[in-house]
């Protein structure tokens, strides 16, 4: 009768590491999957991004929330921001691009200054 039961604590025993086993693999199979998500350069940008957002909102507290850089914003724009100079890269438009940019750097720069004027009554 022992030995009855000493099979079927071995096979129990057996079955358990089995199992253990099978879940090791599917560990180390989403470990793979993972890092190899985590290796891609949008991800490797999205953690630069967020670690050097942190960086900074540490580093200067208060300052950048008020009326300043809203860094939720930075996060929203800039996967934007990085889509559009990715395309004007990819197209060959840097030069018009920038043509453009000093255009409209020009127009906000006299509109602040039509601002300004108006404001003191001159």
């Amino acid at each position: 009768m022992t030995t009855q039961t000493e099979q079927a604590a071995l096979a129990a025993d057996k079955m358990r590491l089995i199992r253990e086993g099978e879940l090791q693999r599917v560990k180390v199979a989403h470990a793979k999957a993972q890092l190899g998500m985590a290796l891609r350069p949008e991800a490797l940008l999205h953690s630069a991004v967020d670690q050097a957002s942190a960086l900074a909102q540490a580093r200067l507290g208060g300052l950048l929330s008020p009326g300043g850089l809203n860094m939720a914003n930075l996060k929203t724009v800039l996967p934007i921001a990085l889509t559009v100079g990715s395309f004007i890269m990819r197209k060959r438009l840097l030069k018009p691009a920038l043509g453009v940019g000093a255009v409209v750097a020009l127009g906000v720069a006299w509109l602040a200054r039509r601002k300004r004027t108006a404001s003191t009554g001159e």
